[in-house]
């Protein structure tokens, strides 16, 4: 079993930068991918950005150029860093890993909200 943990969600202005963090514990043998999706108010959950075991990455069109997703394998933690961030950037991001056995596991979420 894994348990993921995400962090740093919070509120920020128009523009501003927020950097989300999530770690992986538990029983398992390794992490291959580990994403970052979001779900806004009466919207679908969509993909913001993924990373596999050898850093290939992965971005909605949405957030190229602003996010960027990178991990620390030896910890097995994920990061999203969001710049210039907007109103549309508003949402419970969630952290997803897929283990070595293909099962996908999903933190609880965190917040983030964009105003001005």
């Amino acid at each position: 079993q894994v348990q993921l943990v995400e962090s740093g969600g919070g509120l920020v202005q128009i523009g501003g930068s927020l950097k989300l963090s999530c770690a992986a514990s538990g029983s398992f043998f390794s992490i291959n991918a580990m994403g970052w999706y979001r779900q806004a108010p009466g919207k679908q959950r969509e993909l913001v950005a993924t990373i596999t075991r050898s850093y290939m990455t992965n971005y909605a069109d949405a957030v190229k150029g602003r996010f960027t997703i990178s991990r620390d394998n030896a910890k097995n933690m994920v990061y999203l860093q969001m710049n210039s961030l907007k109103p549309e950037d508003t949402a419970v991001y969630y952290c997803k890993a897929v283990s070595s056995s293909n099962r996908e596991y999903w933190g609880q979420g965190t917040q983030v909200t964009v105003s001005s």
